[in-house]
C-alpha cells in the first residue's frame, strides 16, 4: 500500500509549485514549511529565495498567496496569508485533516514511508563481558541500540544486530587455568540437564570462581606462571584450552540471555559475534596496514598517528593496533571487525551504540579505516555515543556502599516500583492478579527503557525510579495510562464504530490532535535518518498531552450527534494505534487495561 502524503507534504508541495510560477529562475524551490503556532504551517523560504533573486520579499510572497487556491474552492488550505516581511501562514481545512488520516485508517505503518533507498546497516549494541556481571553501565547501549534496531527496520531498512562481547584476552588463561585445577566449580546444583540454569545461578558461579582465580593469581607466582601460560594455549587454539573458554561462554550466556528477557530485549546466538570472532583476521589487518602504510612500527609496536589527536605532552596519540609484545589490541579487533561487516555483510552503514568516554578510540579506528579504504564515500560509519546514568545527586549512580549498581537489581527494582503502583491503581477497574503482575513488568521496564530515549543519547541523564513510574509527567506510565484509558473508550462504545466524517467542522482538540497523529511518518523517518530515538519518545509525549487535552474537552461518548461520536472514535482509534506502534518502536509494551 503506498503511503498517503503528510498534510506538510501536501501543502509544502502546493507552495512549492506557486513558488515556480512566480519566480521560474529560482527552479525547484523549498519553501521551507515547518510547524507554527500562529497557524498550521509557516513557509520561510520565500525571504532567502527573494534575496537571491534581488526581489522584495513581501511582494513575492503576495504573489505566490495569489497563486495558491483557498477557501471554498480548494479541499486542502481553508487560509493563507502573508505575514512579516515575506513568512507565509497556512491554515488547513478540517476536511484535508480527516481525509488524510481516514486514507491512512487501513495501513498498520500508519503513515510511515519506507526509506527511498533502504541499505544495509549494522548495528553494534549490547556487549557485556563473559565471566562479568552486568551493570548499570551496559543499559544505555542495550535499550538504544534496541530502539535503533526496531526504527529502523520499519523504515525498510536491512539490520544485521552485532552484540561485539568480551570474550577474549589475558583474563581467560587465569579462569581457564583455575578450572583445571578446580573441575567442578561452573557444575550446576541440578543434575538433570533438562531442569533449565537460572541467570543468576549461572552468574553465582561464574562470579565465585572469577574471585577465587583472581585471588590466586595475585597471591601464588606458580599459579601466575601457568595461567599465563595458558594465555598462550588459548591464542594457539589449544584444543582443551578452548573447550574450557568455551564453557565461560556458554555459561555466561545463559546470565546475559536472562538480564536481556528482563529487559523484554530478544537476543539471538547468531547476532552474538564477540571479539573473538575476529581471531583469525587479526595478523593480516595488521598486515595490510603496514604494507600500505597507513600504520608503522614504533618502539616495536604498529601504530596510527594522527595530527589532530595529542596527549599532553604535545605529541602524537597513536592508535596502538598491535603492541610490541606481539599481542593484539582493541583497534585491531575493531578494525577487522569493520572489514568484516563491509566485505562479508556489504554494510552501507555501521552504527556503534558505545559510551561516548570511548569517542577517541572510535574517531581514530573509522579514520584508520578511511585510510585503509575499508571505509569509503559509500559507507558511513558512525558512533551513537551515549552519556552516563547518573544518580539522584548528579554523580555516576552507585550504591550506598559506593559500588557499581548490578543491572538485574536496578531491573528488579523498577518492577517492584511499579507493580506497587499498578496494585494501588487497580482496584478502580478489577485488574486480576496476573494482570497486575504482567502490567507491573510492562510499566517497570518500560519506565526505565523510555527515561533513558526520552533523553539525547548524548546527554547524561538521573535515574530516578520515583519519577519514572509517576502518572504525570514525561514518563512511560503517563503514555501507557493515555493508551489504555483510550481502549476503555472504546471498548465502552459498544455498536459504534471509529468512522472518519470530513464533513464535520472540528474543535480545537480534534484539529491539535489529528495535525499531530499527521507527523508520525515524518518523525519515524528524522529518526532512523539522525539516529535520533529521543525524537519518537518526545513525539508520543506530546500526542498523549494532546489527547488528554482532547479527552478533557471533546466527550467522545456523549457527544453531539452519532456521526461526531463515530469522527471522535476515529480519533481515539487512531491515537491509540500511534501511541502503541511507537512504543513498540521503543521497546515499551502498552496494557490494554492500566
Amino acid at each position: 500500500m503506498a503511503s498517503v502524503p503528510s498534510l506538510a507534504s501536501s501543502v509544502n508541495q502546493r507552495v512549492a509549485d506557486a513558488l515556480a510560477s512566480a519566480l521560474p529562475e529560482a527552479g525547484a524551490a523549498d519553501p521551507l514549511l515547518r510547524r507554527s503556532d500562529r497557524a498550521d504551517f509557516q513557509a520561510n523560504g520565500i525571504l532567502a529565495l527573494a534575496k537571491k533573486a534581488k526581489a522584495n520579499p513581501r511582494e513575492l510572497a503576495t504573489t505566490v498567496v495569489e497563486a495558491i487556491p483557498a477557501g471554498d474552492g480548494d479541499d486542502l488550505i481553508k487560509d493563507i496569508e502573508v505575514s512579516g516581511p515575506g513568512f507565509l501562514n497556512i491554515t488547513v481545512s478540517d476536511r484535508a485533516i480527516i481525509e488524510t488520516l481516514a486514507a491512512r485508517a487501513g495501513d498498520d505503518r500508519l503513515g510511515v514511508p519506507y526509506a527511498e533507498k533502504p541499505g544495509i546497516t549494522v548495528v553494534d549494541y549490547a556487549q557485556p563481558n563473559v565471566a562479568k556481571e552486568m551493570h548499570v553501565g551496559h543499559l544505555r547501549s542495550a535499550v538504544i541500540g534496541a530502539a535503533m534496531v526496531q526504527i529502523l527496520e520499519f523504515t525498510g531498512e536491512k539490520v544485521v544486530r552485532r552484540h561485539h562481547i568480551g570474550d577474549w584476552g589475558t583474563q581467560f588463561g587465569m579462569l581457564i587455568q583455575y578450572l583445571i585445577e578446580h573441575p567442578h566449580e561452573l557444575d550446576h546444583k541440578a543434575a538433570d540437564e533438562s531442569v533449565e540454569v537460572s541467570g543468576e545461578e549461572a552468574m553465582s558461579n561464574l562470579n565465585r570462581l572469577y574471585k577465587a582465580s583472581r585471588a590466586l593469581f595475585d597471591s601464588n607466582e606458580e599459579f601466575k606462571t601457568r595461567a599465563r601460560a595458558r594465555v598462550v594455549d588459548l591464542q594457539a587454539g589449544e584444543k582443551e584450552t578452548l573447550a574450557l573458554w568455551q564453557r565461560f561462554v556458554d555459561e555466561s550466556k545463559i546470565y546475559f540471555y536472562s538480564v536481556f528477557n528482563k529487559l523484554d530485549m530478544d537476543i539471538q546466538d547468531p547476532d552474538v559475534v564477540g571479539e573473538s570472532g575476529y581471531n583469525d583476521m587479526l595478523v593480516e589487518t595488521c598486515k595490510l596496514l603496514e604494507d600500505s602504510g597507513v600504520a608503522v612500527r614504533s618502539n616495536g609496536a604498529l601504530c596510527v598517528f594522527f595530527d589532530e589527536y595529542k596527549g599532553p605532552d604535545g605529541n602524537p596519540t597513536p592508535l596502538i593496533v598491535q603492541k610490541s609484545d606481539g599481542g593484539f589490541g582493541y583497534a585491531a579487533t575493531d578494525l577487522s571487525a569493520i572489514r568484516d561487516r563491509v566485505g562479508n555483510l556489504n554494510a552501507n552503514t555501521l552504527i556503534y551504540v558505545v559510551d561516548a568516554r570511548q569517542s577517541l578510540h572510535f574517531k581514530m579506528v573509522f579514520e584508520t579505516a578511511r585510510r585503509a579504504g575499508w571505509l569509503n564515500g559509500d559507507v558511513e560509519a558512525v558512533q551513537l555515543a551515549f552519556g552516563t546514568v547518573l544518580g539522584k545527586d548528579g554523580k555516576p549512580f552507585k550504591t550506598r556502599e559506593g559500588e557499581t549498581v548490578r543491572l538485574v537489581d536496578l531491573l528488579n527494582e523498577a518492577v517492584e516500583r511499579a507493580t506497587a503502583v499498578v496494585r494501588e491503581k487497580s482496584e478502580k477497574i478489577g485488574l486480576s492478579e496476573d494482570e497486575i503482575v504482567s502490567n507491573g513488568q510492562y510499566v517497570g521496564i518500560g519506565a526505565v527503557k523510555y527515561a533513558d530515549l526520552s533523553t539525547s543519547a548524548g546527554r547524561d541523564y538521573k535515574f530516578d525510579l520515583d519519577q519514572m513510574v509517576s502518572l504525570t509527567g514525561d514518563t512511560s506510565v503517563y503514555l501507557q495510562y493515555a493508551y489504555a484509558r483510550n481502549r476503555s473508550i472504546l471498548r465502552k462504545a459498544g455498536e459504534a464504530r471509529p468512522v472518519a466524517h470530513a464533513e464535520l467542522e472540528l474543535a480545537p482538540a480534534e484539529r491539535a490532535l489529528g495535525l499531530h497523529i499527521d507527523q508520525f511518518g515524518e518523525v519515524i523517518a528524522d529518526a532512523a535518518a539522525e539516529h535520533a530515538p529521543h525524537k519518537v519518545a518526545a513525539y508520543l509525549f506530546q500526542l498523549a498531552t494532546l489527547y488528554s487535552t482532547f479527552f478533557d474537552q471533546c466527550p467522545v461518548l456523549k457527544a453531539d450527534t452519532a456521526e461526531q461520536m463515530e469522527n471522535r472514535l476515529f480519533l481515539c482509534d487512531l491515537t491509540a494505534r500511534t501511541l502503541t506502534k511507537g512504543m513498540s518502536l521503543l521497546g515499551i509494551r502498552t496494557p490494554e487495561r492500566l
